[in-house]
Protein backbone atom coordinates (compact mmCIF):
# COMPACT_ATOMS: atom_id res chain seq x y z
CA UNK A 1 0.00 0.00 0.00
CA UNK A 2 1.30 3.43 -0.98
CA UNK A 3 0.41 6.52 1.10
CA UNK A 4 2.06 9.55 -0.40
CA UNK A 5 5.78 8.79 -0.55
CA UNK A 6 5.48 6.04 2.06
CA UNK A 7 5.49 2.44 0.87
CA UNK A 8 3.71 0.39 3.56
CA UNK A 9 5.12 -3.13 3.45
CA UNK A 10 2.42 -4.77 5.59
CA UNK A 11 -1.29 -4.18 4.92
CA UNK A 12 -2.14 -4.56 8.61
CA UNK A 13 -2.94 -1.37 10.52
CA UNK A 14 -3.25 -0.75 14.26
CA UNK A 15 -6.43 1.21 14.93
CA UNK A 16 -6.09 4.39 17.00
CA UNK A 17 -7.47 3.69 20.47
CA UNK A 18 -7.52 6.29 23.23
CA UNK A 19 -5.66 5.06 26.29
CA UNK A 20 -4.26 2.07 24.39
CA UNK A 21 -2.16 2.96 21.35
CA UNK A 22 0.57 4.87 23.15
CA UNK A 23 4.11 4.74 21.78
CA UNK A 24 5.12 1.51 23.60
CA UNK A 25 2.08 -0.36 22.28
CA UNK A 26 2.50 0.99 18.74
CA UNK A 27 6.14 -0.06 18.74
CA UNK A 28 5.24 -3.53 19.93
CA UNK A 29 2.59 -4.00 17.23
CA UNK A 30 4.97 -2.81 14.51
CA UNK A 31 7.60 -5.21 15.77
CA UNK A 32 5.06 -8.04 15.49
CA UNK A 33 3.98 -7.33 11.93
CA UNK A 34 1.81 -4.21 11.70
CA UNK A 35 2.67 -1.91 8.81
CA UNK A 36 1.09 1.19 10.32
CA UNK A 37 0.19 2.13 13.88
CA UNK A 38 -1.86 5.28 14.38
CA UNK A 39 -1.46 7.38 17.50
CA UNK A 40 -4.11 8.08 20.07
CA UNK A 41 -6.11 11.06 18.86
CA UNK A 42 -4.66 14.47 19.66
CA UNK A 43 -7.12 17.31 20.26
CA UNK A 44 -6.73 20.24 17.87
CA UNK A 45 -7.50 22.78 20.61
CA UNK A 46 -4.16 24.56 21.22
CA UNK A 47 -5.06 25.14 24.88
CA UNK A 48 -4.70 21.38 25.49
CA UNK A 49 -1.23 20.98 23.97
CA UNK A 50 0.82 21.47 27.10
CA UNK A 51 -0.88 18.90 29.30
CA UNK A 52 1.18 15.88 30.32
CA UNK A 53 -1.14 13.55 28.44
CA UNK A 54 -0.88 15.55 25.21
CA UNK A 55 2.89 15.81 25.46
CA UNK A 56 3.19 12.04 25.81
CA UNK A 57 0.90 11.51 22.83
CA UNK A 58 3.19 13.70 20.75
CA UNK A 59 6.36 11.91 21.87
CA UNK A 60 7.68 9.85 18.96
CA UNK A 61 11.29 9.42 20.09
CA UNK A 62 12.76 6.34 18.42
CA UNK A 63 9.45 5.29 16.87
CA UNK A 64 9.53 3.09 13.78
CA UNK A 65 8.52 5.08 10.70
CA UNK A 66 6.20 6.15 9.25
CA UNK A 67 4.85 8.09 12.23
CA UNK A 68 1.08 8.62 11.98
CA UNK A 69 -0.65 11.14 14.24
CA UNK A 70 -4.42 11.36 14.42
CA UNK A 71 -5.94 14.77 15.10
CA UNK A 72 -9.51 15.54 16.18
CA UNK A 73 -11.60 18.69 16.10
CA UNK A 74 -14.35 20.54 14.26
CA UNK A 75 -12.76 23.87 13.35
CA UNK A 76 -10.92 23.86 9.99
CA UNK A 77 -8.41 26.52 11.02
CA UNK A 78 -7.60 24.77 14.31
CA UNK A 79 -7.27 21.43 12.56
CA UNK A 80 -4.88 22.91 10.00
CA UNK A 81 -2.81 24.49 12.76
CA UNK A 82 -2.78 21.20 14.69
CA UNK A 83 -1.56 19.36 11.60
CA UNK A 84 1.34 21.81 11.18
CA UNK A 85 2.17 21.61 14.87
CA UNK A 86 2.35 17.82 14.83
CA UNK A 87 4.34 17.65 11.60
CA UNK A 88 6.88 20.02 13.19
CA UNK A 89 7.15 17.44 16.00
CA UNK A 90 7.73 14.42 13.84
CA UNK A 91 4.44 13.35 12.27
CA UNK A 92 4.96 11.94 8.77
CA UNK A 93 1.29 11.22 8.08
CA UNK A 94 -1.66 13.15 9.52
CA UNK A 95 -4.88 11.21 10.09
CA UNK A 96 -8.15 13.09 10.61
CA UNK A 97 -10.60 11.54 13.07
CA UNK A 98 -14.16 11.47 11.76
CA UNK A 99 -14.89 8.03 13.14
CA UNK A 100 -14.87 8.25 16.94
CA UNK A 101 -18.37 7.56 18.33
CA UNK A 102 -17.62 8.66 21.92
CA UNK A 103 -20.17 11.11 23.33
CA UNK A 104 -17.55 13.48 24.70
CA UNK A 105 -16.09 13.80 21.20
CA UNK A 106 -19.37 13.95 19.30
CA UNK A 107 -20.86 16.41 21.77
CA UNK A 108 -18.34 19.01 20.57
CA UNK A 109 -19.24 18.19 16.94
CA UNK A 110 -15.99 16.30 16.32
CA UNK A 111 -15.28 12.66 15.47
CA UNK A 112 -18.15 10.88 13.72
CA UNK A 113 -20.48 13.82 14.46
CA UNK A 114 -18.84 15.54 11.50
CA UNK A 115 -20.49 13.04 9.15
CA UNK A 116 -23.72 15.03 9.62
CA UNK A 117 -22.12 18.08 7.97
CA UNK A 118 -20.69 17.17 4.60
CA UNK A 119 -19.64 20.71 3.70
CA UNK A 120 -17.65 20.95 6.95
CA UNK A 121 -16.01 17.59 6.16
CA UNK A 122 -14.78 19.04 2.88
CA UNK A 123 -13.60 22.26 4.50
CA UNK A 124 -11.61 20.46 7.20
CA UNK A 125 -9.94 18.05 4.81
CA UNK A 126 -9.09 20.80 2.34
CA UNK A 127 -7.56 23.05 5.02
CA UNK A 128 -5.52 20.26 6.58
CA UNK A 129 -4.25 18.98 3.23
CA UNK A 130 -3.23 22.52 2.27
CA UNK A 131 -1.48 23.14 5.58
CA UNK A 132 1.15 20.38 5.46
CA UNK A 133 3.54 18.73 3.02
CA UNK A 134 2.90 15.19 4.34
CA UNK A 135 0.08 12.84 3.31
CA UNK A 136 -3.28 13.34 5.04
CA UNK A 137 -5.57 10.37 5.66
CA UNK A 138 -9.11 10.16 7.01
CA UNK A 139 -10.95 7.74 9.31
CA UNK A 140 -14.75 7.61 8.95
CA UNK A 141 -17.78 5.45 9.69
CA UNK A 142 -20.57 4.45 7.34
CA UNK A 143 -22.72 7.34 8.53
CA UNK A 144 -24.30 9.02 11.52
CA UNK A 145 -27.14 6.55 12.05
CA UNK A 146 -29.04 3.81 10.21
CA UNK A 147 -31.13 6.34 8.30
CA UNK A 148 -28.15 8.47 7.24
CA UNK A 149 -25.41 6.29 5.78
CA UNK A 150 -23.32 8.58 3.61
CA UNK A 151 -19.87 6.98 3.56
CA UNK A 152 -19.63 6.95 -0.23
CA UNK A 153 -20.48 10.65 -0.50
CA UNK A 154 -18.00 11.47 2.27
CA UNK A 155 -15.34 9.43 0.46
CA UNK A 156 -15.90 11.39 -2.76
CA UNK A 157 -15.69 14.68 -0.88
CA UNK A 158 -12.49 13.66 0.88
CA UNK A 159 -10.84 12.41 -2.31
CA UNK A 160 -11.69 15.65 -4.11
CA UNK A 161 -10.17 17.59 -1.21
CA UNK A 162 -6.86 15.74 -1.55
CA UNK A 163 -7.00 12.91 0.94
CA UNK A 164 -4.23 10.32 0.42
CA UNK A 165 -5.99 7.29 1.95
CA UNK A 166 -9.20 6.42 3.74
CA UNK A 167 -10.13 4.08 6.60
CA UNK A 168 -13.74 2.99 7.06
CA UNK A 169 -15.17 1.46 10.23
CA UNK A 170 -18.15 -0.51 8.97
CA UNK A 171 -20.70 0.76 11.47
CA UNK A 172 -22.59 4.00 11.99
CA UNK A 173 -21.95 6.32 14.90
CA UNK A 174 -25.27 5.16 16.38
CA UNK A 175 -24.07 1.55 16.43
CA UNK A 176 -20.84 2.33 18.27
CA UNK A 177 -19.00 -1.00 18.41
CA UNK A 178 -22.00 -3.33 18.35
CA UNK A 179 -23.84 -5.04 15.56
CA UNK A 180 -23.08 -6.47 12.15
CA UNK A 181 -20.26 -4.74 10.27
CA UNK A 182 -21.27 -3.30 6.88
CA UNK A 183 -18.58 -4.88 4.75
CA UNK A 184 -20.73 -4.22 1.67
CA UNK A 185 -20.58 -0.50 2.39
CA UNK A 186 -16.81 -0.66 2.73
CA UNK A 187 -16.71 -2.41 -0.64
CA UNK A 188 -18.88 0.34 -2.14
CA UNK A 189 -16.46 2.96 -0.81
CA UNK A 190 -13.49 1.09 -2.25
CA UNK A 191 -15.17 0.92 -5.66
CA UNK A 192 -16.03 4.62 -5.55
CA UNK A 193 -12.54 6.08 -4.99
CA UNK A 194 -9.03 5.62 -6.33
CA UNK A 195 -7.14 6.21 -3.05
CA UNK A 196 -6.18 3.27 -0.79
CA UNK A 197 -8.97 2.09 1.51
CA UNK A 198 -8.53 0.28 4.83
CA UNK A 199 -11.38 -1.88 6.16
CA UNK A 200 -12.08 -1.76 9.90
CA UNK A 201 -14.48 -3.68 12.11
CA UNK A 202 -14.39 -7.07 13.88
CA UNK A 203 -11.20 -8.33 12.23
CA UNK A 204 -10.14 -10.73 14.98
CA UNK A 205 -8.51 -13.71 13.26
CA UNK A 206 -6.36 -14.61 10.25
CA UNK A 207 -9.36 -16.09 8.47
CA UNK A 208 -11.45 -12.98 9.11
CA UNK A 209 -8.69 -10.74 7.76
CA UNK A 210 -8.52 -12.81 4.57
CA UNK A 211 -12.30 -12.81 4.13
CA UNK A 212 -12.65 -9.06 4.70
CA UNK A 213 -9.86 -8.25 2.24
CA UNK A 214 -11.41 -10.52 -0.39
CA UNK A 215 -14.99 -9.32 0.13
CA UNK A 216 -14.31 -5.57 0.29
CA UNK A 217 -11.36 -5.35 -2.11
CA UNK A 218 -9.72 -3.11 0.50
CA UNK A 219 -6.01 -2.45 0.40
CA UNK A 220 -5.54 -3.15 4.11
CA UNK A 221 -7.36 -4.14 7.27
CA UNK A 222 -7.35 -2.23 10.54
CA UNK A 223 -7.32 -4.12 13.84
CA UNK A 224 -8.29 -2.59 17.16
CA UNK A 225 -9.83 -4.50 20.06
CA UNK A 226 -8.54 -7.87 18.85
CA UNK A 227 -4.98 -6.62 19.39
CA UNK A 228 -5.61 -5.76 23.03
CA UNK A 229 -3.70 -8.40 24.94
CA UNK A 230 -2.82 -10.17 21.71
CA UNK A 231 -0.49 -7.94 19.68
CA UNK A 232 0.98 -11.03 18.04
CA UNK A 233 -2.26 -11.24 16.03
CA UNK A 234 -0.44 -9.16 13.39
CA UNK A 235 2.21 -11.84 13.03
CA UNK A 236 -0.45 -14.55 12.87
CA UNK A 237 -2.44 -12.76 10.17
CA UNK A 238 0.65 -11.86 8.14
CA UNK A 239 1.80 -15.49 8.11
CA UNK A 240 -1.65 -16.75 7.15
CA UNK A 241 -2.02 -14.25 4.30
CA UNK A 242 1.46 -15.04 2.98
CA UNK A 243 1.47 -18.83 3.33
CA UNK A 244 -2.15 -19.94 3.77
CA UNK A 245 -1.44 -21.72 7.04
CA UNK A 246 -1.92 -20.83 10.70
CA UNK A 247 0.93 -20.44 13.12
CA UNK A 248 0.90 -22.59 16.28
CA UNK A 249 -0.02 -20.91 19.55
CA UNK A 250 2.83 -18.76 20.91
CA UNK A 251 5.24 -20.28 23.37
CA UNK A 252 4.70 -19.23 26.97
CA UNK A 253 8.36 -18.27 27.40
CA UNK A 254 8.22 -15.95 24.39
CA UNK A 255 5.02 -14.23 25.55
CA UNK A 256 6.40 -13.79 29.08
CA UNK A 257 9.45 -12.04 27.62
CA UNK A 258 7.33 -9.94 25.28
CA UNK A 259 5.10 -8.78 28.15
CA UNK A 260 8.07 -7.97 30.37
CA UNK A 261 9.65 -5.91 27.59
CA UNK A 262 6.35 -4.13 27.01
CA UNK A 263 6.10 -3.39 30.74
CA UNK A 264 9.64 -2.01 30.90
CA UNK A 265 9.01 0.31 27.95
CA UNK A 266 5.60 1.25 29.35
CA UNK A 267 6.94 2.14 32.81
CA UNK A 268 9.80 4.16 31.32
CA UNK A 269 7.46 6.07 29.01
CA UNK A 270 4.71 6.92 31.50
CA UNK A 271 6.72 7.01 34.73
CA UNK A 272 6.24 4.49 37.52
CA UNK A 273 3.03 5.76 39.13
CA UNK A 274 1.05 6.30 35.92
CA UNK A 275 2.77 3.42 34.15
CA UNK A 276 1.77 0.88 36.79
CA UNK A 277 -1.82 2.11 36.81
CA UNK A 278 -2.21 2.18 33.01
CA UNK A 279 -0.47 -1.19 32.58
CA UNK A 280 -3.15 -2.95 34.64
CA UNK A 281 -5.56 -3.04 31.72
CA UNK A 282 -2.89 -4.37 29.35
CA UNK A 283 -2.01 -7.13 31.81
CA UNK A 284 -5.69 -7.91 32.22
CA UNK A 285 -6.08 -8.25 28.46
CA UNK A 286 -2.96 -10.39 28.15
CA UNK A 287 -4.30 -12.90 30.66
CA UNK A 288 -8.09 -12.58 30.14
CA UNK A 289 -8.59 -16.03 28.64
CA UNK A 290 -5.71 -17.87 30.29
CA UNK A 291 -5.97 -20.24 33.24
CA UNK A 292 -5.79 -18.22 36.46
CA UNK A 293 -6.35 -14.95 34.60
CA UNK A 294 -9.21 -13.74 36.79
CA UNK A 295 -7.24 -14.21 40.02
CA UNK A 296 -4.22 -12.55 38.40
CA UNK A 297 -6.27 -9.47 37.48
CA UNK A 298 -7.46 -9.15 41.06
CA UNK A 299 -3.84 -9.34 42.21
CA UNK A 300 -2.41 -6.75 39.84
CA UNK A 301 -5.21 -4.28 40.55
CA UNK A 302 -3.86 -4.03 44.11
CA UNK A 303 -0.21 -3.57 43.07
CA UNK A 304 1.24 -0.06 42.99
CA UNK A 305 4.93 -0.52 42.16
CA UNK A 306 6.72 -1.46 38.96
CA UNK A 307 8.91 -4.15 40.52
CA UNK A 308 5.91 -5.83 42.17
CA UNK A 309 4.02 -5.77 38.86
CA UNK A 310 6.96 -7.47 37.12
CA UNK A 311 7.23 -10.03 39.91
CA UNK A 312 3.52 -10.84 39.63
CA UNK A 313 3.87 -11.42 35.89
CA UNK A 314 6.77 -13.80 36.49
CA UNK A 315 4.82 -15.74 39.13
CA UNK A 316 1.82 -16.03 36.83
CA UNK A 317 3.87 -17.38 33.91
CA UNK A 318 5.87 -19.68 36.18
CA UNK A 319 2.59 -21.32 37.18
CA UNK A 320 1.26 -21.31 33.62
CA UNK A 321 4.37 -23.05 32.30
CA UNK A 322 3.78 -26.03 34.59
CA UNK A 323 0.81 -26.96 32.36
CA UNK A 324 2.68 -26.88 29.04
CA UNK A 325 4.96 -24.74 26.91
CA UNK A 326 2.34 -22.99 24.72
CA UNK A 327 -0.53 -20.64 25.45
CA UNK A 328 -3.93 -22.28 25.63
CA UNK A 329 -6.95 -19.97 25.41
CA UNK A 330 -10.52 -20.51 26.47
CA UNK A 331 -12.90 -18.41 24.27
CA UNK A 332 -14.59 -16.62 27.14
CA UNK A 333 -14.32 -12.89 27.73
CA UNK A 334 -12.70 -12.11 24.38
CA UNK A 335 -15.45 -13.94 22.47
CA UNK A 336 -18.20 -12.13 24.33
CA UNK A 337 -16.51 -8.81 23.68
CA UNK A 338 -16.18 -9.34 19.91
CA UNK A 339 -19.57 -10.85 19.07
CA UNK A 340 -22.18 -8.31 20.17
CA UNK A 341 -25.85 -8.03 19.26
CA UNK A 342 -27.16 -6.76 15.94
CA UNK A 343 -27.57 -3.06 15.20
CA UNK A 344 -29.67 -2.69 12.07
CA UNK A 345 -29.08 -3.74 8.50
CA UNK A 346 -25.59 -4.22 7.14
CA UNK A 347 -26.56 -3.50 3.54
CA UNK A 348 -24.43 -1.16 1.46
CA UNK A 349 -25.56 2.41 1.01
CA UNK A 350 -23.92 3.56 -2.21
CA UNK A 351 -25.59 6.95 -2.47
Amino acid sequence: MQIGSHRILSNLVVAPMAGVTDRPFRQLCKRLGAGLAISEMVASNPQLRNTGKSQRRMNHDGEVEPIVVQIAGADPAQMADSARYNVDRGAQIIDINMGCPAKKVCNVAAGSALLQNESLVGAIVERVVGAVDVPVTLKIRTGWDRQHRNAVRIAHIAESAGIAALSVHGRTRECGFVGAVEYDTIRAVKQAVSVPVTANGDVDSPEMARDVLEHTGADAVMIGRAAQGRPWIFREIRHFLDYGEKLPSPQIAEIRQLILEHLADHHAFHGEESGVRIARKHLGWYTADLEGGLEFRHEINAIDSAWAQVAAVNRFFDELSTHGDRLSYAPTERARRSRPQNCGTGEAQAA
